[in-house]
């Protein structure tokens, strides 16, 4: 595993990273090579049938399982278990970078914000498929309408403090828990912030945004979480977002 960040500043201690997994054997190895040193991974096998979970234990992961399939199922099972102060979500195809994770949590630690979001930028022919940009595009349109956040991208890279996010009482167990983590930050009074990173061709077949059918399917859920009319969380984290 690597002991710095992309810019080569030691990594800050105290994080885990949720990957949730469904057949992802062949992207693993570079994965969890790339997670800081120090930190924890959580992989969260959704259901793998090739052997994913047995080899992320065998790098030195820590490995959930979640048989109710669904990219927010995986996500939640793994923010639950766990342990750090801060809670991080990485793909774990090979198109994120791990080892850019620390930056976030640096500016989080910082006060410079309180949910951190990727904003991907392609790299390498077929990394972004036009029409899962497309969707993605319509979909910030519709979270500035409903939120007042300008942001560019609702990618699944992020960073936040563990405890933040487990007071949001997230709900949504598809496609659109991302995004439903976003609305709810806002509406609690988050700061809500993206950087730069870059977005490579996945390694693999793509579940979601590699088809029409899958991209629709997401956008569909998310669309379902921007409908649902603003709810305050159980506690109130801070307040005076930056929109």
């Amino acid at each position: 595993m690597t002991d710095t960040s992309l810019t080569g500043a030691p990594a800050p201690a105290g994080a885990d990273i949720v990957l949730p997994c469904l057949d992802e054997a062949d992207a693993l190895p570079w994965v969890l090579g790339r997670v800081p040193d120090g930190w924890r991974a959580v992989v969260v096998d959704n259901g793998s049938t090739d052997g994913s979970a047995d080899l992320a234990r065998a790098l030195g992961a820590t490995v959930v399982h979640e048989p109710r399939r669904g990219f927010g199922a995986a996500c939640h099972a793994g923010l639950l278990a766990a342990t750090a102060p801060y809670v991080c979500f990485c793909d774990c195809d090979g198109s994120l970078d791990p080892a850019l994770l620390p930056g976030f949590v640096d500016r989080i630690a910082a006060g410079e914000s309180d949910l951190v979001l990727g904003r991907r930028r392609p790299r390498g022919r077929g990394a972004w498929p036009a029409h899962a940009r497309l969707g993605n595009v319509a979909l910030a349109r519709m979270l500035r309408d409903r939120t007042g956040l300008r942001l560019r991208d609702l990618g699944p890279m992020r960073a936040a403090r563990r405890e933040a996010l487990l007071e949001l009482g997230l709900t949504d167990r598809r496609s659109g828990y991302p995004l439903q983590m976003v609305v709810l930050a806002a509406d609690a009074g988050l700061r809500v912030t993206e950087t730069d990173v870059p977005y490579l061709p996945r390694t693999g077949r793509s579940k979601v945004t590699g088809t029409w059918r899958g991209t629709w399917h997401a956008v569909r859920d998310m669309r379902e979480v921007l409908r649902r009319p603003p709810a305050a969380p159980a506690h109130a984290v801070r307040t005076g977002a930056a929109r």
